[in-house]
């Protein structure tokens, strides 16, 4: 069970709600009432409660878990131990996702302003707002309603936060837009400068940067990340992408919707990624590059060039994945392969 310092359990749920809820189909049409308190993992389960198999690496812990509810896929759904009903569903971790969503809901903030925090009579706050001690929100400033702002958090002057967002500890906010339902963490810094400089033999003359950071609805930032300014165009976080731990997005950059960038990745100013494109941790992204939609990025690689639509690509300079396999595979044989009179 989830530590109850922390998380507040809002179950039990019985079985016909937790099928309502996860929307998959059940196999056994008995015991529609049977209740079920928590969500656990596959080893650690009790028949009161909820897992999920949705990986295949984990087919033993689903074959000898003792839970009593399992979410799986269909070819799975006849191997459940004695005593575990399952939910069937195409997509066990959404499902799974939807259930635990349920048992552990993201707290209603209760709306209230600490005396020690600093807020310009010029700012607009909406209703219902958790605002911490130590947040600064400067003249001209714009929140929705129940929005939660961390502790230490700063808000410059001029910046519009929608409804419902959630905004963590020691982040820093200027020149930047942003959406509905945008979760913030702790130590975030959007919308400084952009690295921007013109070179010159006497010295490095700064640009200046006149952008913004633009931020769709339903977005979600990790901890760490900085996103700059734009230096004329803005920089644009599309709706509904996810960005990871300690990810930098320079000035410029354009990052379409729902896309995925885990942690490490550095993306360099002037660059278009298109929808639903997933990077992997640790990817450099040079600039003034085309990465188009539903592109796969495999980490630690290096992108060099412009990339089209549905590419799987991998490798340092980056290229189509079936390419960077053969190449290390062939790198992999000269290896073993004996040179020299000695065979060293």
């Amino acid at each position: 069970m989830a530590d109850g310092r922390f998380f507040n359990n809002a179950g039990p749920f019985s079985l016909a709600e937790l099928v309502a809820i996860s929307g998959a189909s059940r196999v056994d049409t008995a015991a529609q009432s049977k209740l079920y308190a928590d969500v656990q993992p596959l080893d650690s389960a009790t028949p009161s409660d909820v897992s999920f198999l949705d990986n295949k690496k984990y087919k033993q812990s689903f074959l000898e878990t003792a839970a009593g509810l399992c979410i799986v896929r269909p070819d799975m759904a006849d191997s459940a131990p004695p005593g575990t009903q399952v939910l069937v569903t195409a997509d066990p971790y959404a499902a799974y996702a939807r259930v635990a969503g349920a048992f552990y809901p993201v707290p209603v903030p209760k709306g209230a302003i600490s005396e020690f925090a600093h807020i310009d009579s010029d700012a607009q706050i909406g209703e219902n707002c958790l605002i911490a001690p130590g947040v600064h929100i400067a003249a001209g400033v714009t929140i929705g309603t129940n929005c939660v702002i961390g502790a230490h958090t700063s808000i410059a002057a001029g910046c519009q936060i929608g409804n419902d967002a959630r905004i963590g500890a020691s982040v820093s906010l200027q020149y930047c837009l942003v959406g509905h339902s945008v979760i913030i963490h702790p130590g975030v810094c959007i919308g400084q400068d952009g690295f921007g400089f013109a070179p010159g033999a006497q010295g490095h003359l700064k640009v200046p940067q006149l952008g913004r950071v633009i931020i769709g609805d339903d977005v979600e930032i990790g901890a760490n990340t900085t996103i700059d300014r734009g230096t004329g165009p803005d920089t644009v976080i599309g709706t509904g992408t996810k960005i990871d731990n300690l990810v930098q997005i320079g000035h410029n950059a354009e990052i379409g919707r729902h896309c995925f960038i885990v942690a490490h990745v550095g993306i360099s100013g002037s660059t278009k990624i298109g929808d639903f494109t997933m990077i992997g941790g640790q990817v450099g992204i040079a600039g003034h590059l085309k990465i188009g939609a539903g592109v796969k990025i495999a980490a630690q690689s290096g992108v060099m060039r412009d990339v089209a639509d549905g590419e799987t690509i991998g490798g340092s300079p980056a290229q189509p994945m079936k390419t960077w396999f053969r190449e290390i595979a062939m790198v992999q044989k000269l290896a073993k392969t004996k040179v020299g009179k000695h065979g060293q």
